[in-house]
């Protein structure tokens, strides 16, 4: 059983998903669909006109809360990883969000796109244990072109003068064909911290990020634009990310895959996580204050230029 909304002229379908819990599917008229899910405001797929899958999503995700989904897009707030009290990543991954009906406008809109709004809000449980009023509402556009664009604004609504600061990511999981074939061009000769040698800044030597063992750095002060290049299966990811100065790469590898209880023991062959983010830096909002960022992802053949792959052309935009 589902039901269609139709919003400023264009509509989305709401529909029950695994183990019964909502969701959203979102189409465009060339072919290209997103799904995203009520709880933790999930992104779980985004097709291409071929129907091509571009998100990976465990073979073990657990839909139950409050088990956070493994893969896809899940939203890390108000905290990343441990870099704080609160439990890893944070709530918002885990909580229920609402369809916001009537949001304030956004800007700068996408023409002839498909589009949902939606809203969380703390609940009573979540103010014990972060005790701050806010209001992050959430739009997740498919774009005429299949491309993929989160736009968040996260307002303090905080009633006795109490600024609250934060951290964040968009915890992206690409699929790829043979992670050991991927490289990830844009952010070569910038300082990292390496989680795996207890968040130590490096910096960067090598001319491009590839994969050969476990791998969790955040890359520092990055630009707007990253590529995840896919030689196998011809395919560029393009990352474009406003308000999210850090990039996080991250792969468990065999061994770190093996402890993982909702990740297939073989999963992290097809999988590779590139986060935008703020970390370093936290955002700190004063009331009635709000922090917009924006993400947008697409996907493009790979232009090859005397056998090696042009991704400057791609990271230039053209």
């Amino acid at each position: 059983m589902s039901t269609t909304t139709t919003t400023e002229n264009k509509s989305f379908e709401i529909t029950k998903g695994i183990n019964g819990l909502e969701k959203v599917i979102l189409r465009e008229t060339h072919g290209s669909s997103v799904e995203v899910y009520l709880y933790g405001a999930h992104v779980t797929s985004w097709k291409n006109e071929h129907n091509e899958e571009m998100l990976f999503v465990s073979s073990k995700a657990i839909f139950k809360p409050p088990k956070p989904i493994r893969g896809g897009i899940p939203i890390c707030f108000p905290q990343f990883s441990n870099l704080g009290p609160l439990q890893s990543h944070g709530f918002a991954r885990n909580s229920f969000w609402t369809i916001d009906i009537d949001p304030p406008p956004f800007t700068p809109n996408v023409t002839n796109s498909v589009f949902v709004d939606l809203l969380l809000l703390p609940t009573e449980e979540d103010l014990k244990i972060w005790p701050h009023r806010f209001e992050y509402r959430l739009r997740i556009t498919l774009g005429p072109k299949g491309d993929l664009i989160l736009t968040s604004r996260i307002k303090n609504t905080n009633t006795d003068g109490t600024p609250f600061t934060f951290t964040f990511a968009h915890h992206t999981y690409f699929s790829v064909s043979n992670i050991s074939e991927v490289r990830v061009e844009g952010l070569e000769k910038l300082d990292y911290l390496d989680n795996l040698k207890n968040r130590t800044r490096f910096t960067d030597q090598g001319d491009a990020i590839t994969f050969n063992s476990e791998t969790d750095k955040i890359y520092l002060s990055t630009p707007s634009k990253i590529s995840v290049l896919d030689n196998e299966k011809n395919r560029t990811f393009v990352i474009r990310k406003d308000g999210l100065p850090d990039a996080v790469v991250w792969n468990p590898w065999a061994e770190k895959a093996k402890t993982i209880v909702d990740l297939g023991e073989d999963d992290y062959k097809q999988m590779l996580c590139v986060e935008a983010a703020a970390i370093e830096k936290p955002i700190k909002l004063m009331p009635g204050e709000e922090w917009k960022a924006r993400l947008e992802l697409s996907a493009v053949p790979s232009c090859y230029f005397r056998g090696k792959n042009d991704s400057n052309k791609v990271l230039e935009g053209t």
